[in-house]
């Protein structure tokens, strides 16, 4: 932080809000991987504001749009989105402050439901979305399509091959396999209806919110295939097996799925890859060497 932080709180709440906000305690508490965050006691209530130079100029606001998206689930709890834009050079974005409470029995369970069924009630007439976003600050392009596999090789796997590629983050012959083994996929993944998905579903995106109940936040919204998803909360480290069963009490899964698991983490390994290094590159190279 430089300046005055204060004076950065009290700017960006009036902008928010029209009118002068009084911001009575600022508490310094995480904001993601890529940004700064603060819970903010004021004169209108609390609120969490983050902030972040240097990041896309819309991806506050493509946050926004997912976080209503899930919203309008009615289903799991998500921050309400309160305002976003640009003050003193950085980007930030105000929303809910969501006050944890300790979680209530069968939270793991009781979660593993309410996603199945967000999952179920909530499609699409083809996959992706009506606009682009952002997974952590990367692009993550949503152009709809028909077709799920050749969504998730066209607007996953290869537009993160291609940014790898441009960073030179991989060799020739790895790109080599990669694209060979897009060959495979039909035959490795069935298929299913487009699926409303958090997008971005691992254990630092989940809290308990005030009713000891799960609530999901940095979400990275699109219509895709539900294993996707699941697979996501498999990247690092399972969550409890009580959230899998009750999941599957909803919505069974397709026989098979523990098979499928690594080849959908292929797209969360290619971000981290693009993201922090080519040291997640060997989550890939296990899947290549299985299938091609």
């Amino acid at each position: 932080m430089y300046g005055n932080p204060d004076k950065f709180y009290e700017e960006a709440l009036e902008q928010a809000f029209g009118k002068p906000v009084k911001v009575e305690s600022a508490s310094s508490i995480g904001g993601g991987c890529i940004n700064n965050g603060v819970k903010l006691m004021t004169s209108e209530g609390n609120f969490f504001l983050k902030w972040q130079k240097g990041i896309p100029e819309d991806m506050f606001e493509k946050e926004a749009l997912g976080l209503k998206l899930l919203a309008g689930a009615r289903i799991i709890k998500v921050p309400r989105p309160i305002a976003w834009g640009m003050m003193q050079g950085r980007h930030y974005f105000l929303m809910e402050f969501i006050e944890a409470a300790p979680p209530v029995r069968g939270y793991w369970a009781d979660f593993g439901r309410a996603l199945a069924a967000m999952h179920k009630d909530n499609s699409a007439g083809t996959y992706g979305l009506d606009h682009d976003n952002y997974i952590g600050k990367l692009p993550q392009p949503n152009t709809k399509h028909k077709n799920w596999i050749g969504f998730f090789i066209e607007n996953r796997l290869e537009f993160q091959l291609k940014l790898a590629m441009s960073n030179g983050l991989v060799s020739s012959d790895f790109v080599e396999r990669y694209r060979k083994f897009y060959e495979k996929l039909p035959d490795l993944l069935p298929a299913d209806r487009p699926a409303l998905l958090h997008g971005d579903l691992w254990s630092g995106n989940v809290m308990t919110g005030p009713d000891g109940k799960v609530c999901i936040i940095d979400p990275a919204v699109y219509y895709g295939h539900r294993e996707v998803e699941l697979a996501f909360t498999q990247m690092f480290g399972s969550f409890p097996h009580d959230f899998y069963a009750a999941y599957e009490e909803v919505w069974p899964l397709e026989p098979g799925y523990d098979e499928r698991v690594d080849i959908y983490n292929i797209y969360p390994h290619m971000t981290h890859t693009n993201l922090f290094g080519p040291s997640y590159l060997g989550g890939v190279e296990q899947v290549l060497r299985r299938y091609v």
